[in-house]
């Protein structure tokens, strides 16, 4: 991808700042008085304490604004999913459904399997075990735990309810788009889009799809898109980072945060939040100083291991937050994951890779 206007580094630095947000947000949204997300809801009393915080700010406005946000890392995973979809599989020999869908749950078990056993084991160690049933776990490690009732009272950790979305988009992808007329993906995200609009903003329907690739498929559909353009996506194309002066790059990322405030708080606007998280995080990665862009790089490499470690150096390190200072846990909580993170890393990797 190294003449494409998304490079191979850049795409992993999206990586590295988008596993930085959820890993902070994660943290942040578990303290009792933080301003809550709408992630799978949408909540006005939410909305309502964001507008306080930010017009009455204290010490504590960083912690609310991670908590509030920083879940939209999920939807550049998503957007860098379907981008590195197209890239590996629409441009190389056909693939089959079978091996397809086989390789891709074997790559995701790889770091579920491994983070889930810490977690376990951490979980039953610590206090406020969790009540694990074994049809669930089941369902975990065969990655269709989204599709069951309460979704948000099964999974645990919380945020491993990412391999069950993946995987439905994975198939989704295999079954529905791959190398199919680009219009299909359009159209997918639209169907998509009209089923969540008309449900009640805090009711459990919209719970429910939001939690499968329903709610996930306008940001992994760009992806797909923006891979397909041949402008922007093709090793053919004349853009790319000298095309546009930095400067526009600085203009984009500013209107695109005050964008996706500004439509946090309507309802049919809070849909297409995802959209300029996305764009904002591509022009904030092309305006990053060398030395910035290297360190976001690096976390990037060990996304996928923080991302299955976060969840346990939280469940130890919270209660700092809850019984002693909120930035002294915070910090204590960076330091581990991302160390912790980088050792997880290195037993991931001694797993044998699957073959398509």
């Amino acid at each position: 991808m190294r003449n494409d206007f998304l490079t191979r580094d850049e795409c992993t630095a999206m990586r590295g700042i988008a596993i930085l947000a959820i890993m902070l947000h994660n943290y942040c949204h578990f303290i009792g008085r933080i301003v809550k997300e709408n992630e799978y809801q949408f909540f006005t009393s939410h909305n309502e304490g964001f507008w306080q915080v930010i017009t009455n700010p204290d010490n504590l406005l960083p912690v609310h604004l991670l908590s509030y946000f920083g879940h939209y890392g999920v939807p550049v995973f998503l957007f860098l999913s379907g981008f590195g979809l197209v890239k590996k599989y629409e441009q190389s020999d056909k693939v089959g459904t079978l091996p397809f869908v086989r390789y891709n749950y074997l790559k995701l078990l790889r770091m579920l399997i491994v983070g889930f056993t810490i977690f376990v084991i951490v979980d039953a160690l610590t206090p406020g075990r969790f009540q694990f049933h074994w049809y669930n776990v089941i369902a975990q490690l065969l990655m269709y735990i989204n599709v069951l009732p309460t979704p948000d009272k099964i999974i645990w950790p919380g945020i491993y309810w990412f391999f069950g979305l993946m995987m439905e988009l994975y198939i989704v992808y295999r079954l529905l788009l791959y190398r199919r007329n680009t219009m299909y993906v359009i159209a997918l995200v639209i169907v998509c889009w009209l089923m969540q609009i008309f449900c009640d903003p805090e009711g459990e329907i919209l719970n429910r799809l939001r939690y499968n690739f329903i709610g996930g498929m306008l940001p992994f559909g760009l992806g797909i898109l923006f891979a397909r353009i041949p402008t922007l996506g093709t090793n053919n194309s004349h853009v790319g980072n000298k095309t546009f002066p930095r400067w526009e790059y600085i203009v984009t990322l500013l209107v695109s945060t005050v964008l996706i405030v500004a439509m946090s708080f309507w309802y049919q606007s809070w849909f297409f939040v995802p959209v300029f998280v996305i764009i904002g995080t591509i022009a904030l990665v092309k305006v990053m100083p060398k030395w910035m862009l290297s360190v976001i790089i690096w976390v990037g490499t060990i996304s996928a291991a923080m991302f299955v470690t976060h969840p346990i150096v939280r469940k130890i390190f919270i209660t700092v937050a809850w019984k002693q200072d909120i930035y002294d846990g915070l910090m204590l909580y960076v330091v581990v994951t991302i160390a912790l993170s980088w050792a997880v890393k290195q037993l991931i990797d001694r797993i044998p890779k699957p073959k398509l």
